[in-house]
C-alpha cells in the first residue's frame, strides 16, 4: 500500500525544521520544483501500489526526494544515505521527515526503490520538472544539441565468458571464485563473449590503444538557450548507437512548421545521419570530420552564423555529462540491466537540471 507524503508537524517538538533552513538556501527552490513535479506524478505512483492492502510503503515522493539528495551530495550507498538522514536536519526537511521520525532501514529503502525502478518514473519526472510554466520560459524549442557518454557497467572483466560456456563454471583450482586471471593474448568480442554479471553490457573501446570495458552509452538532448537536458535514453555500447538514439530523440520535436537545428560533434558526421536530419526538416549543425575522409557537412551549412553558434554552445552538454558522472555518481553505475541503468541516468539528468534551476530562475526575477 502506498505510504502518505504528509509532513510531520511540530506539536511535540521544540525544533522547527522550517526555521532551521535559511530563506535563500538553493534547496528551497529545488524542493518547490520537486514537489510540483511529484504532485503531477501522483497518478503514476498510485498505479504502482495496491489500493488498500498491506503495510504502508515508504512514500514514493519521499523516496525520490531522498534519491535526489543522494545525487546532489554524491552519497554512494543507501546505507550512507540513511545514516545522513539520522542526523542532518537539512536532509530531513527536504525529504519530509520530522525531527522525531526514525530514518528507514537501508534495505527497506532499497526494496521500496526497486518498485519505482520498474517503471518510467525517472523519464516522467524529468518531463514534469521541465513542464512547469516558470521553467518552460527558460527552454528553447528551436535549437538543440545531442551527444552520448560511456557509462561503465557494474560488472568486472572477469565476468566476461564465452557465450557457449556456463557462467557458473568451476573456478581455477588455486585461486577461488575471484582468482587473478591473465587476459593477455586472449581475443574477446561481443559476438563470442558476454558478461555473466550483466549480459546486456557490451565490451567497448573508446579509442585506439585504450582498454576495452563493459559499458552502456547514455544519450542526451540539450536545449541551447539554458543548456538544460530535455531528454535521455540509454543503449548498448556500439559504434552506431549515438546516431540511432539521436534520431529517435529528435524526431518527436520536428512536428512543427519551423525548422529546428541540432548541434553535434564529429562522431555524428555520417552521410546517412545528416540526410535523415535534413529529411525531417532539421538543420544539421554537425562538426566536420575531415580525418582522411570527406565530410557530409558542406558549404550549404558551414557559412551560416547559426552553425558557428551551435558548435560553440553544443559543448555545454559535456558539462551536464561531467556532473552526472562525477557528482551524480554515474561514471560507474550501481545497477545491472539496461532498463535500470537507463532509469538512473535519466533521474540523475533531472537532478542536474534541478541543481541549475535556482540560479537560472533567479536571473529572471
Amino acid at each position: 500500500m502506498r505510504g502518505s507524503d504528509l509532513r510531520s508537524g511540530t506539536l511535540f517538538s521544540y525544533v522547527d525544521l522550517e526555521a532551521r533552513v535559511r530563506p535563500d538556501h538553493p534547496l528551497r527552490t529545488i524542493r518547490q520544483l520537486t514537489d510540483v513535479a511529484l504532485e503531477a506524478l501522483s497518478g503514476e505512483f498510485s498505479v504502482l501500489y495496491a489500493a488498500r492492502m498491506g503495510r504502508p510503503s515508504i512514500p514514493p515522493e519521499m523516496l525520490l526526494r531522498a534519491m535526489l539528495l543522494q545525487a546532489f551530495y554524491s552519497i554512494r550507498s543507501e546505507r550512507q544515505l540513511m545514516e545522513r538522514l539520522e542526523f542532518d536536519l537539512l536532509f530531513r526537511w527536504f525529504v519530509g521527515l520530522g525531527v522525531d521520525d526514525p530514518a528507514w532501514d537501508h534495505s527497506s529503502f532499497s526494496k521500496n526503490r526497486d518498485r519505482l525502478l520498474a517503471g518510467a518514473i525517472a523519464a516522467k519526472f524529468l518531463v514534469a520538472v521541465l513542464a512547469q510554466p516558470r521553467v518552460k520560459r527558460l527552454l528553447s524549442s528551436d535549437h538543440f544539441s545531442v551527444d552520448g557518454t560511456l557509462i561503465e557497467a557494474w560488472a568486472s572483466m572477469k565476468s566476461v565468458k564465452p557465450k557457449d560456456q556456463n557462467g557458473d563454471q568451476a573456478p581455477p583450482p588455486a585461486g577461488g571464485r575471484n582468482a587473478e586471471v591473465d587476459f593477455r593474448g586472449q581475443k574477446r568480442s561481443n559476438e563470442t563473449h558476454a558478461s555473466t554479471t550483466d549480459p546486456e553490457a557490451r565490451l567497448y573501446r573508446k579509442g585506439p590503444g585504450m582498454e576495452a570495458k563493459l559499458c552502456f552509452i547514455g544519450h542526451a538532448v540539450m536545449e541551447n538557450r539554458s543548456a538544460l537536458i530535455v531528454d535521455t535514453c540509454l543503449t548498448s555500447a556500439d559504434g552506431h548507437a549515438e546516431r540511432i538514439a539521436a534520431l529517435a530523440m529528435i524526431e518527436p520535436r520536428v512536428d512543427r512548421p519551423k525548422a529546428i537545428s541540432v548541434g553535434a560533434d564529429k562522431a555524428y558526421d555520417a552521410e546517412d545521419f545528416v540526410n535523415e536530419l535534413r529529411s525531417m526538416n532539421v538543420r544539421a549543425h554537425v562538426a566536420q570530420n575531415t580525418s582522411g575522409r570527406r565530410s557530409s557537412i558542406d558549404r550549404r551549412t558551414t557559412p551560416h552564423v547559426g552553425y558557428g553558434m551551435s558548435q560553440k554552445i553544443r559543448k555545454r552538454i559535456e558539462e551536464g555529462f561531467g556532473w552526472i558522472k562525477t557528482v551524480g555518481g554515474q561514471r560507474k553505475t550501481r545497477f545491472r540491466g539496461r532498463d535500470r541503468v537507463g532509469w538512473a541516468f535519466a533521474f540523475t539528468a533531472a537532478a542536474y537540471n534541478l541543481v541549475r534551476l535556482p540560479k537560472l530562475l533567479g536571473a529572471l526575477a
